[in-house]
């Protein structure tokens, strides 16, 4: 389905684009756009990587002009282009509005004027239940999305989600920071020694955007049914595999963070069908007609659980080194590590 296509990366100078970037490089595609504004960045993937099958085009998503200069003849778009930290989305939550919630909306605004084939829009389990800036501009994504795919036919442009947990060793994450910790022989800092969070690969993610790109309908939500651990125990399991005994510093719980993040609401999980390794939460139909939101309920919805970090599968701390030891990024400090 990728032969001779174009697929445009918006963000693609980040952790998912280059690991998406590296999947595809081995398909059969036409084209690859990488949309982004860190012009450094992108000479240094244009270096690294040294493609002619890779095209890159600088601009933002909060401009819509700059995205109608990368759009023509694109196939298919993964909007991975957001602010994803949690304190800098505190501090200027604005900006976040700007870039998770107009710049999402710019895209598919051109994405539909161009009549992009399939839009795939990554989110986050922060946008459940949100208690942040980046969670609730996220979860605005989510609503800005569903709502456009209502506005479009599915067999000219399809636009529909994923949203999935932490990435393992992406930019920003803990495990870089504990690393660093390690090999400055400092105590590793742990917020809540029972604050569990979802832990995936970036091939997992990869996986996960993937699967919604080959099976997702309009407005779709995808979700992939992931394992969880708790902080603590990827401390260890950390310390254990670098072999080093740092101490474990509890700092406490940071500002904007959850005790444990959650992938579907008990609202989604009601009516989210069982793909066997992923969630398929369809979007609600219900059209314009307001009434209907006042005059229809489900008992049902007040007796069904939330699907999050710390009622999935927990992970051991043999099973988060067998997990740990399958990234790059871990196998290379780890090679390169003298300890």
């Amino acid at each position: 389905m990728y032969k001779n296509k174009t697929l445009l990366i918006t963000g693609g100078t980040g952790s998912f684009g280059n690991a998406i970037l590296k999947k595809f490089l081995n398909t059969d595609i036409g084209e690859i756009r990488i949309f982004s504004r860190d012009e450094k960045k992108q000479d240094d993937m244009r270096k690294y990587y040294n493609n002619e099958k890779i095209k890159f085009y600088i601009g933002d998503v909060r401009d819509i002009s700059s995205i109608n200069n990368a759009m023509y003849g694109v196939d298919y778009i993964f909007h991975a282009a957001a602010l994803k930290q949690v304190p800098s989305c505190e501090f200027f939550p604005l900006e976040a509005v700007k870039t998770n919630i107009l710049g999402t909306d710019n895209v598919l605004t051109v994405a539909i004027s161009f009549q992009v084939k399939k839009i795939i829009c990554l989110s986050t389990d922060k946008a459940a239940y949100p208690i942040n800036a980046m969670g609730i501009s996220k979860a605005m994504m989510e609503k800005v999305f569903i709502a456009k795919s209502k506005t479009v036919e599915p067999d000219k442009t399809t636009i529909c989600g994923t949203r999935y947990g932490n990435v393992c060793a992406s930019r920003g994450s803990v495990i870089p920071l504990f690393v660093e910790q390690i090999k400055q022989g400092k105590p590793l800092t742990v917020t809540n020694p029972n604050m569990t969070r979802f832990l995936m690969t970036l091939e997992e993610a990869v996986g996960l955007v993937e699967y919604a790109f080959e099976h997702g309908q309009s407005g779709d939500i995808m979700v992939m049914k992931s394992p969880a651990c708790t902080i603590i125990d990827l401390a260890k399991a950390l310390l254990e595999l670098f072999g080093v005994d740092n101490n474990i510093k509890i700092i406490g719980t940071r500002h904007g963070e959850k005790l444990y993040e959650t992938l579907m609401t008990k609202e989604e999980y009601y009516v989210a069908e069982d793909k066997g390794n992923f969630y398929r939460i369809p979007a609600d139909t219900r059209d314009l007609y307001y009434e209907k939101y006042f005059t229809q309920g489900d008992q049902k919805l007040s007796v069904e659980k939330e699907y999050n970090s710390n009622n999935t599968r927990r992970l051991t701390i043999e099973e988060i080194k067998e997990k740990l030891l399958s990234i790059d990024y871990i196998q290379k400090e780890l090679a390169g590590w003298s300890g």
